[in-house]
C-alpha cells in the first residue's frame, strides 16, 4: 500500500510539472492528489512502522536507483506534503497570472520540482543520487527565490543564496565522494562500525549546517526568506531548511561521530536559538523578523539533536531519546507554525503592499481572519500552551532537565543550557507582543494600511490548514508521541523498546481544559463588546491636541530596552539630527539592524580573495609559452606528491 501511494504522488509531481506552464488547474489537481498520497503514505510507515524498500533496474549515473522509506524521512516526507500543498493553495491566490504574468507559470513549475527533488532527497539511499536531487531542490529553490526579479534586492538576495548553497554543495560533494572512496560504494546505509568515517561529520555539520540556516551559517537566509513571495518564503523556513536538519539527523544516525561531535552541536544550537532571536527582536521588516526566528527555532533542534549525540557517548542515557524527540516533533511545529506565520505575513503585505512594520498597524479590524491566523501562530512559536510549540519545547526540557542528574560535564551543560533555552523563549514572546501590537494594534501608519483588505478564501483556507494542525498537536501529542518516538528509535537503535514515563496524557487534558477557558472567555468578551457594555476611546494620547499616527509606538521604539543588550552583536547603524539651535528645527532619528556576520565577516574576506584575485590577473597574459610553463610547473608538482605518497 505504501508503495501504490508513494507511485501515486511522484506521477502526480510529475504530471504538475508538465501542467505547471499552461493549465493551472490541473496543475493544482495533480499537486494536491500527488502531496496527498505522500502524507497518507509518510503516515502509514511511521504509524505501522514499515520500511518501504525499492530498488530499481533504472541506472542514473552508473548508479541503481535505490529508495527507502523509513520512520526518519517519513517524518518529513509527511511535512513536506502538508506545507507544500497548502502553499500551492495559497500562491493560486497569492501569485496570480493577472499581477504576475511573466513568472507565475515558471512559478508553479519550479514548484512542483522543488517538491519532487525534496521528496526523492527524503528517500534515496545512494550519494550520488542524493548529491543530484539535492542540486536540482536548490536550484529550483533559487528560481523561486527570485520569481520578482525586477527589483535589485530580490536578486540580490538570489546571488547570496545561490553563493552560500555553492558552498554547501561543496562540502556535501566532499563529504559523499570520501564516504565512497572509503567505503568503495554510493550506497547510504548505517555503518556506525567504521570508526574511521567519523572525522567526515565535520563535512556534513558545514555543509547542512549551511541549508539549515545555524547561526554563524545562516547569512543568505534572511534576504532569501525576506524577498521570496510570501509562499515562497513559507516553505524555505517551514521545510527546505529543514533538509539541513535531515542530514544532520540522518548522518549522525548513520555513521561514527568524533567525541566532541555533540557538545559542539549543543553549542551551535544554543548560539543560533538566543541570537536569532535577539537578531529578531532587531528588525523593522516583518518577514525579514520571522526569517530571524527561523534560526532560532533551528538552534532549538539542534539542541535536542546535540543532547542525544552528547548521551549516546554517556551509555546510550535515556535523557537523549527525550531531547531528541522534542527536537524532532519541533521539526513537525516549526514547519506548522513558521508556514502560516509566512502566510499570514503574505496577506498583510498582499493587502498593504509593504513589509514595513513602522507604515503598518490598525490591521485587526480590516484582517481578522488574518490576524486571529497570526496570532495564534504567534502564542505556538512562542512555546505557549496549548499548542504545538509548547509541546516540544516541553519535551527539549524534560531531556535537558534529566540531563542534570546524569554524571559529568552533561550535567553542567544541561543547567546553562536550560536556562537560556528559557530566556530565548521569553526574548520570542516580546518580539512577538511587539509584533501584534505594531502590526495589528494601534491606529493605521499609512494610507496603504487604512485602506486594508482580507485575503481571499483560497489564502484564508491555506492558513486555516495549518493552524488547525497546530492545535491539533497541541491538544492531543499524545496521538503524535508514537511516530516520533519511531523515528528516534530508527536514529539509534538501542532506545527501541525502551520505556520512556512522561505524562502526555495529562497534558492533552491540561490543554483541552485551558483551550475550553480561553474558548470561553473569548465568546463572553465578544457578546460584551456587541452589547455596547465597553466603552470605546481613542489611546491616551499624553494631552496632545492632535495626535497622529506617528506618535505611536515604533516596532524599534518597543524592543529597544533589550536590543541595547544585544548591542554587541547586533550593532545597529544608527542615522539622527538633532537640532541644537534655540528656534525650533527639523529632527530626524533612524536605525536599522544590519547582517552583522555578513557585513563584518563575509563581505570583508569576500574583499580579500577579490584583491588576490585581481593581483592573479597579472598571470593571464595570453602568452601561450607562459601557460604551457605553468602548466609543466603543476604537473611537477603533482608527480611529486604522487612519489611522496608512494614511498610512505
Amino acid at each position: 500500500m505504501i508503495e501504490l501511494l508513494l507511485t501515486i504522488s511522484g506521477v502526480g509531481m510529475l504530471v504538475s510539472i508538465l501542467a505547471g506552464m499552461r493549465a493551472p488547474k490541473w496543475w493544482l489537481g495533480s499537486l494536491l492528489i500527488g502531496t496527498l498520497a505522500g502524507v497518507i503514505g509518510a503516515v502509514m510507515a511511521l504509524t505501522s512502522g514499515v520500511v518501504w524498500d525499492w530498488r530499481s533496474e533504472l541506472i542514473v549515473g552508473g548508479e541503481v536507483v535505490h529508495l527507502r522509506l523509513d520512520a526518519v524521512s517519513a517524518l518529513f516526507l509527511a511535512l513536506l506534503g502538508l506545507v507544500g500543498g497548502a502553499g500551492a493553495v495559497y500562491s493560486r491566490e497569492y501569485w496570480t497570472e493577472r499581477a504576475h504574468p511573466r513568472s507565475a507559470h515558471m512559478g508553479r513549475v519550479w514548484w512542483s520540482l522543488m517538491l519532487l527533488c525534496l521528496g526523492l532527497v527524503l528517500v534515496t539511499t545512494n550519494g550520488l543520487h542524493f548529491l543530484i536531487a539535492w542540486e536540482l531542490f536548490t536550484l529550483a529553490a533559487y528560481f523561486l527565490v527570485t520569481l520578482d526579479r525586477q527589483r535589485s534586492e530580490v536578486r540580490a538576495a538570489g546571488w547570496l543564496y545561490l553563493a552560500a548553497s555553492h558552498v554547501a554543495a561543496l562540502c556535501l560533494f566532499a563529504f559523499f565522494t570520501l564516504l565512497a572512496a572509503r567505503t568503495g560504494s554510493w550506497e547510504l546505509g548505517s555503518m556506525r562500525d567504521r570508526a574511521e568515517l567519523a572525522p567526515l561529520f565535520w563535512l556534513a555539520l558545514v555543509g547542512f549546517g549551511i541549508k539549515a540556516g545555524l547561526f554563524p551559517l545562516h547569512v543568505w537566509l534572511p534576504s532569501a526568506h525576506a524577498n521570496a513571495p510570501s509562499h515562497v518564503s513559507a516553505i524555505l523556513s517551514g521545510v527546505t531548511i529543514k533538509m539541513g536538519i535531515y542530514g544532520l539527523v540522518r548522518f549522525s544516525g548513520w555513521l561514527p561521530v568524533p567525541t566532541e561531535a555533540g557538545w559542539v552541536v549543543v553549542v551551535l544550537g544554543v548560539a543560533s536559538a538566543v541570537l536569532g532571536v535577539a537578531f529578531a527582536l532587531g528588525q523593522h521588516d516583518l518577514k525579514r523578523l520571522l526569517a530571524y526566528h527561523s534560526v532560532e527555532n533551528i538552534g532549538i533542534i539542534l539542541i535536542g539533536l546535540g543532547f542525544a549525540l552528547v548521551a549516546a557517548e554517556h551509555g546510550n542515557a535515556p535523557w537523549g531519546r527525550l531531547a531528541l524527540a522534542g527536537g524532532l516533533l519541533h521539526v513537525w511545529n516549526h514547519g506548522l507554525f513558521k508556514s502560516l506565520l509566512f502566510f499570514a505575513a503574505g496577506s498583510v503585505l498582499h493587502a498593504t503592499g509593504t513589509r514595513e512594520m513602522s507604515r503598518l498597524g490598525g490591521l485587526w479590524r480590516a484582517m481578522p481572519w488574518t490576524a486571529s491566523l497570526f496570532a495564534l501562530g504567534a502564542v505556538a512559536i512562542c512555546g505557549l500552551p496549548p499548542l504545538n510549540g509548547f509541546v516540544s519545547e516541553w519535551l527539549v526540557y524534560l531531556g535537558l532537565f534529566d540531563a542534570t542528574m546524569a554524571h559529568g560535564a552533561a550535567a553542567w551543560a544541561a543547567i546553562p543550557s536550560a536556562i537560556l533555552l528559557g530566556i530565548t523563549g521569553a526574548l520570542a514572546l516580546a518580539c512577538f507582543a511587539k509584533v501584534c501590537g505594531v502590526v495589528f494594534l494601534g491606529t493605521a501608519r499609512s494610507q496603504a494600511a487604512a485602506h486594508a483588505h482580507e485575503s481571499g478564501p483560497a489564502m484564508r483556507g491555506a492558513m486555516l490548514v495549518l493552524g488547525a494542525a497546530c492545535v491539533a498537536i497541541g491538544l492531543a501529542p499524545v496521538v503524535f508521541w508514537p511516530a516520533v518516538v519511531r523515528a528516534v528509535d530508527v536514529w539509534n537503535p538501542i532506545w527501541a523498546g525502551a520505556e520512556t514515563p512522561i505524562a502526555l496524557g495529562a497534558l492533552s487534558l491540561f490543554h483541552v481544559a485551558l483551550a475550553v477557558l480561553v474558548l470561553v472567555a473569548a465568546v463572553w468578551f465578544w457578546k460584551r463588546v456587541k452589547r455596547g457594555h465597553l466603552a470605546r476611546a481613542v489611546t491616551w494620547d499624553c494631552g496632545y491636541v492632535a495626535p497622529t499616527p506617528r506618535m505611536q509606538y515604533t516596532a524599534g521604539s518597543f524592543a529597544s530596552i533589550i536590543t541595547e543588550w544585544f548591542a554587541w552583536i547586533l550593532r545597529p547603524v544608527r542615522h539622527e539630527h538633532r537640532p541644537m539651535e534655540t528656534l525650533p528645527a527639523h529632527a530626524s532619528f533612524a536605525e536599522h539592524t544590519p547582517e552583522t556576520v555578513l557585513k563584518y565577516a563575509v563581505e570583508p574576506a569576500g574583499g580579500v580573495i577579490m584583491q588576490l584575485s585581481m593581483a592573479a590577473r597579472s598571470l593571464q597574459h595570453g602568452r601561450v609559452q607562459a601557460y604551457l610553463f605553468y602548466l609543466l610547473v603543476g604537473l611537477a608538482a603533482l608527480a611529486v606528491v604522487v612519489l611522496i605518497g608512494v614511498d610512505k
